[in-house]
């Protein structure tokens, strides 16, 4: 599922009113140990229910299809931030963004920081993150940089250690030549 899919979702769908859905992994304890004699967790998708004006009751409990389809567009987003997770860097991860617009991106479907450098300008304008968009930007350009510098780094890294062995080659066979010449 891509932005524009979440954004079609998101605008055919007539949220219930005061009610508040919300789709997230949790960590479960699946009863069955490894062979170390630990634990074995798993991640559960979780639907969180809140109704308006009412914060003392809330429904938490696995997802269930009947959940998916009464509240696609929460559940569209919360896809989306899965397969943006699997391919980028999450939104808290970057220090640029406060907690409220990180909240206010995620509610426009973007999760990641490459997913928010990767909007179009337009779009950007349009839904009121240029200036996010513009410093998401520059972070990926950066990043992109110093990939480039790891990459020089690995193959330094490489060539030292080709070097050593080539070294540790020419020791020996010098000292297998002394021993031959002593003879």
């Amino acid at each position: 599922m891509d932005f524009l899919t979440f954004e079609k979702i998101a605008k055919n769908t007539q949220p219930e009113e005061g009610i508040f859905a919300r789709f997230y992994d949790r960590t479960v304890k699946t009863g069955r140990i490894d062979k170390q004699g630990f634990p074995v967790f798993e991640n559960v998708c979780f639907c969180e229910i809140r109704l308006k004006d009412n914060n003392s009751e809330v429904f938490d409990q696995p997802a269930t299809e009947e959940k998916k389809k009464r509240f696609p567009a929460e559940y569209a987003r919360y896809l989306l931030a899965k397969k943006q997770a699997e391919k980028g860097t999450p939104l808290e991860q970057f220090a640029f963004l406060t907690a409220s617009e990180i909240e206010s991106l995620k509610i426009r479907g973007i999760f990641t920081v490459e997913a928010l450098a990767e909007l179009d300008v337009q779009k950007a304008e349009d839904l009121g993150v240029a200036r996010e968009r513009a410093l998401a930007v520059k972070f990926t350009e950066q990043a992109a940089s110093n990939t480039a510098l790891a990459g020089w780094q690995e193959k330094e890294e490489k060539y030292k250690s080709k070097i050593k062995k080539l070294e540790e080659q020419l020791k020996s066979l010098k000292k297998n030549r002394a021993c031959r010449e002593g003879e």
